[in-house]
């Protein structure tokens, strides 16, 4: 199973800065990622992750199964930033030109907003007006809100944009129940069956805001599927590019309307800019998804576990994404799979998976076809075919008996 996902051209891979036989192979030694020299933080004990799957390692490419830098043979090294795993990507063919440790679990914070929005957006009229419950504005004290008030009504837009510009994790709450027609539990369920639809193995939700939750996880090449999902939905690039908005009056709940503004610095400092999600909490510290345009190619950098010292999460997402540009246009390291590709059946499951390819179309965000996950499926397919065979055989020792 593992060598139908791995086919790479390893030729075309080099990590740097020491080059190596055969990148991706066990025998390779780990080069470390560039590191920009940060502040020792205190912070919560980091909950130990779920058990590496070898098979989702290399989802992707052969070469993205390293817990140290990965990039095309031949370029410079990459800005030393302080996160502490990171990709880039070409958002429409789907080439991925470098990394640290892509696959590395990490804590996501806010950017799990963008699986929300990948999740949510497709199913919800914006036009909608709709009432926010009590059960809405149960969120962590002293964590992220927009100011929605129990009671009010606003239209799904106006959520929406309280989502992604002011990371309001009541708005989450909101729209994960909006969207599932129940609840916001069944709402992060619907974000965990998307996210495997997507190819995003590595990623559960638990909460539907990001805030910390046991068992909750996604990585750096997870965070490009989702991010590459929602910067192929029309209605999620206005969003993340709206600059400021207006939440209206509430008279029966006496609130007055107010103006929020986007907090993602990228769309007002980096020419080209696409918008993006920034993330923060105690425990993952700062998680950043930003997207870029320049010379009509179109970049994702997504990064986990950053100090904002001395950049800021959208500063060292600028830096990624200027070294991303200066890179040729065949540069590529391995490739974000398409959606719905892992969770197809294994007879119908593409070779070369983890091959760069042919670019490719950006991925459409629609609503999820399967509930299961690739590896389910596998599963299940084998067990099916062990009931046919022991069927057969009693069947045959039946028809033995006198």
């Amino acid at each position: 199973m593992r060598t139908a996902l791995l086919a790479a051209t390893a030729s075309a891979v080099l990590l740097v800065p020491a080059p190596v036989a055969s990148a991706g192979a066990s025998a390779a030694p780990v080069v470390r990622c560039p590191r920009a020299p940060a502040p020792g933080v205190s912070r919560p004990p980091r909950p130990s992750p779920p058990p590496a799957v070898p098979e989702q390692r290399v989802v992707g490419g052969a070469a993205l199964d390293t817990t140290g830098l990965v990039a095309p043979a031949g370029v410079s090294a990459p800005p030393g930033v302080s996160a502490t795993s990171w990709l880039i990507a070409d958002l429409d063919s789907g080439q991925i030109l470098g990394g640290c440790g892509p696959h590395e679990y990490g804590t996501p914070a806010s950017v799990q907003k963008l699986l929300l929005a990948a999740t949510m957006l497709p199913r919800l009229d914006p036009k909608q007006t709709v009432t926010v419950t009590e059960d809405d504005m149960f969120i962590e004290p002293g964590s992220s809100a927009v100011g929605l008030v129990a009671g009010g009504r606003y239209t799904i837009e106006t959520i929406w944009l309280g989502l992604l510009l002011n990371s309001g994790n009541e708005a989450a709450n909101a729209l994960a129940r909006l969207g599932s027609g129940t609840d916001s539990a069944a709402g992060v369920r619907a974000m965990n069956e998307h996210a495997h639809h997507l190819g995003a193995l590595q990623t559960h939700a638990v909460t539907p805001s990001g805030l910390d939750g046991r068992g909750q996880f996604t990585s750096a090449y997870d965070l490009a599927l989702i991010a590459r999902a929602c910067f192929a939905d029309p209605t999620f690039r206005r969003y993340a590019l709206t600059e400021h908005a207006q939440i209206p009056v509430q008279p029966a709940q006496r609130t007055k309307g107010f103006e929020i503004q986007n907090e993602n610095q990228l769309i007002y400092r980096y020419p080209g800019a696409l918008g993006g999600k920034t993330g923060f909490t105690d425990l993952a510290r700062h998680t950043y998804v930003g997207a870029a345009e320049r010379g009509g190619r179109r970049l994702v950098v997504t990064l986990l576990g950053a100090e904002s010292t001395p950049m800021r999460g959208w500063e060292q997402g600028a830096a990624l994404l200027d070294w991303g540009f200066t890179l040729p246009r065949d540069a590529s390291v391995g490739r974000l799979v398409e959606p719905g590709e892992l969770t197809a059946t294994p007879s119908a499951a593409p070779s070369a998976l983890a091959a760069p390819g042919a670019p490719r179309p950006a991925a459409a965000s629609g609503p999820t076809r399967t509930g299961s996950g690739w590896l389910w499926s596998v599963t299940a397919v084998s067990a099916a075919g062990v009931v046919m065979l022991l069927g057969g055989l009693l069947w045959r020792r039946r028809r033995r008996l006198p």
